[in-house]
């Protein structure tokens, strides 16, 4: 049986608004991952790193716009935001959710 996210429609607005005022935070991770694609080997492990610098980023905005709002729920409901609001940045923003649960 399927369950509606309680926090979906709200989740979903944060994402857009992390999508609207961070358009270079996305660029950026992206710009970094296609240098270390293009990289010759032995420059790889440095873009990879620079590449891995720029997720952390984007990791650390979302796991504060998570955060902030999480503080506002009771204790309890705010475990059960928090796990649908990383579910829904692991499937709307994949490269983004790197180590999320552990921010």
């Amino acid at each position: 049986m399927f369950r509606r996210s309680r926090f979906g429609d709200l989740i979903s607005r944060q994402l857009d608004l992390f999508v609207r005022d961070y358009p270079f935070v996305i660029s950026e991770a992206q710009e970094r991952l296609d240098a270390y694609n293009r990289a010759d080997r032995d420059e790889a492990e440095e873009l990879y790193g620079d590449y891995i610098d720029a997720v952390e980023t984007g990791v650390e905005i979302l796991a504060d716009i998570r955060d902030t709002f999480a503080r506002t729920l009771e204790e309890g409901i705010d475990e059960q935001y928090e796990r649908e609001f990383n579910r829904a940045v692991a499937k709307r923003l994949p490269r983004f959710a790197l180590d999320i649960e552990n921010t």
